[in-house]
């Protein structure tokens, strides 16, 4: 009867554990520190633009600096969706292996900005949210959510996974991280345009 019950308790507490491997602080404390980074990076870039340099474009095929923040919002809103899919996915440790890159190396691919991506359709800037203030406003509330979210979470993110971004197998704590980096190279773009030499002046208002 012992030799029975004995495997019995060691698969219920591998069972268990397999979902209790929760955030460390020092996990928490790093995608807290990303995604208020990169949401600030982004305060501080729009702040005090008049609605012709929001809608400046150094090319026909340029996006603007508010075309940039709506992009923003949209992918967002979407990344949530990624992390409640992850999520309600379950735990699978077998899909560890899968993952391929490293969290830094994964936000340096995404911030880099030497390579250019085509956002899909659904991604693309089209006014949905009405005013620049609106948009930015949809961003910022959707990304306080997922700060609040990082910071109490029970869910075991480094044992969730998704295939649903361009890297490959990641995973949950990576499409936080990625959501982060997502930010920071559009704002990156934007300060691209500000760069520009026919970007229009300030007012001396």
């Amino acid at each position: 009867m012992k030799k029975l019950v004995l495997p019995i308790i060691a698969l219920f507490f591998f069972s268990f554990s397999a979902d209790t491997n929760k955030l460390t602080d020092d996990e928490r404390a790093t995608l807290i520190k990303y995604l208020e980074e990169t949401r600030d990076h982004m305060k501080s870039v729009l702040d005090g633009l008049s609605e012709e340099q929001l809608n400046y474009k150094p090319t026909e095929e340029s996006w603007s600096i508010a075309e940039c923040a709506e992009h923003l919002a949209i992918s967002e809103n979407a990344f949530s969706g990624l992390i409640q899919k992850a999520v309600a996915a379950g735990p699978n440790p077998t899909l560890k292996d899968s993952v391929k890159l490293k969290d830094d190396q994964l936000f340096g691919i995404i911030t880099d900005r030497s390579n250019k991506v085509k956002t899909a359709e659904p991604f693309e800037p089209s006014g949905k949210f009405g005013s620049h203030e609106d948009t930015v406003k949809a961003f910022m509330e959707k990304r306080g959510e997922h700060i609040e979210y990082v910071k109490t979470t029970e869910d075991d993110l480094r044992n969730r996974f998704s295939n649903d971004l361009p890297f490959g197998t990641v995973d949950g704590f990576q499409i936080v991280m990625f959501a982060a980096g997502h930010t920071e190279r559009h704002v990156l773009q934007m300060e691209e345009v500000m760069k520009d030499r026919e970007f229009p002046e300030y007012s001396q208002e």
